[in-house]
């Protein structure tokens, strides 16, 4: 939902900046790299030192690199699949990073075991999410649904965390990862029944009566 409604809105935004490091000789890559170490260092270098305010404002500065290089890919016609591949593997290195570092957090300083669990539980689950529709996709299926996306699970951890450290009480903090987490669930079971469903409606080729489609590794 946050990606449809605010994407046309921050492209009008960032568009000046993107064309101002193309005109620097920026490439979208490098982007997309800057922005993944700015939100993973900020993550695991403030987080667990309980700098949960000044930690979120500094990641805040790189979570856009998402959108302004892919704005930059589309305005020099470069986009496709090794674009994609970057950006989206990478993604999962900033996810991660940012629940780990609440994670740890939270398992010392903080001391607050519930919140360090559920943070893990997020990113269990939001792994799982983004790899079901991957693994989707790569079978000619699409698994773009669900209640938990990316951009959804993105800002809300972000804002109760910075105001978390603004003096916002720990509860409200494990009341939105709890109810991430249970939505990345619901997410995950969303998009394993989009596949079923679609998968019984496409037919069947003949020589797959051994299960021989399936992934070596059974995936």
């Amino acid at each position: 939902m946050l990606n449809r409604y605010a994407r046309g809105f921050f492209t009008r935004l960032f568009t000046p900046l993107a064309r101002m490091l193309l005109g620097w000789g920026v490439t979208p890559d490098a982007v997309t790299i800057i922005g993944t170490l700015g939100v993973a260092g900020g993550a695991l270098v403030f987080y667990p030192l309980g700098q949960l305010f000044w930690g979120t404002v500094f990641i805040t500065l790189f979570v856009f690199s998402d959108v302004i290089d892919g704005i930059m890919a589309r305005i020099k016609g470069h986009g496709g699949p090794w674009g994609s591949f970057l950006d989206s593997t990478l993604d999962r290195i900033a996810d991660g990073a940012l629940f780990a570092g609440v994670a740890v957090w939270f398992f010392t300083g903080g001391q607050n075991t519930a919140i360090a669990v559920a943070a893990l539980a997020c990113l269990v689950l939001g792994m799982i999410v983004s790899y079901a529709r991957a693994k989707a996709e790569s079978l000619g299926f699409t698994a773009n649904v669900g209640v938990a996306e990316r951009a959804e699970r993105l800002v809300s951890v972000l804002v109760v965390t910075g105001l978390t450290g603004l003096g916002l009480p720990q509860g409200f903090l494990l009341a939105v990862l709890v109810i991430l987490a249970l939505a990345s669930l619901v997410t995950v079971f969303q998009r394993i029944r989009a596949v079923r469903r679609q998968s019984l409606d496409a037919p069947r080729a003949p020589s797959d009566t051994s299960g021989a489609s399936r992934d070596a590794s059974g995936e």
